[in-house]
Order: structure tokens, then C-alpha cells, then sequence
């Protein structure tokens, strides 16, 4: 009994993650980035993979060939995501924030 309650608290854990509001939140923040990311894997494995096997196989081996369906029907999202979301938080934590006075004035230097 004690296995199941602990599994039921790692469960229920685990989907507070999914909670209306936090997914809220995370799209508020990063809504157009993870869009861009989504989308653009989306383009790369549906359009860009396929005219890769189909070069691959007209040029190297006809058995590049066989990837072309596999490539459809095949999802890489659970592994692509994750590692572009981790790609694009490191380059955007480098990126320091702009900080400037929309005045022209130094917050520092005493007004006149």
C-alpha cells in the first residue's frame, strides 16, 4: 500500500506541471519562441527530412529511399524539442538585458 500512495504523489506531482495556469504562465513568457521552435521541427521533419532521404537515395544508395516514409511517419518531437528549448534557453540567458533610460538620462548623474 505504501508503493501506491507513494506512486499516486509522484503521479499527481508531476501533472501540477500541467496545471491551466502554469502552462499560462510558460506561454505568457516564452509563447512565441516555443511556437517558432515547434513550427520550424515541425517544417524540418515533414519537408526538409523527406527531400534529404530522396536526394540521399538518387545520389548515394536507393535504400535512403526507404526513409522518406519513415521520416513521416516517425516523430521526433520528444527528443528534438526538448533539446532546441535547452539550445535556445542558453543562448537567450547570454543575451543580457538591455538597459537603457528611454530619456537619455543616466540614473546615476543628478539632474540639473
Amino acid at each position: 500500500m505504501k508503493l501506491f500512495t507513494w506512486l499516486k504523489q509522484r503521479v499527481m506531482h508531476k501533472l501540477q506541471g500541467f496545471s491551466r495556469d502554469k502552462i499560462r504562465k510558460f506561454l505568457k513568457e516564452n509563447g512565441l519562441a516555443f511556437v517558432v521552435i515547434f513550427i520550424g521541427w515541425e517544417i524540418i521533419e515533414d519537408v526538409v527530412f523527406p527531400i534529404i532521404f530522396g536526394a540521399l537515395g538518387n545520389y548515394v544508395h536507393p535504400a535512403f529511399y526507404a526513409g522518406i516514409p519513415a521520416s513521416l511517419i516517425l516523430c521526433f518531437h520528444w527528443l528534438a524539442i526538448p533539446i532546441l528549448w535547452g539550445l535556445w534557453l542558453k543562448i537567450k540567458k547570454k543575451e543580457a538585458p538591455a538597459d537603457f533610460d528611454c530619456c537619455g538620462e543616466d540614473k546615476d548623474e543628478p539632474s540639473s
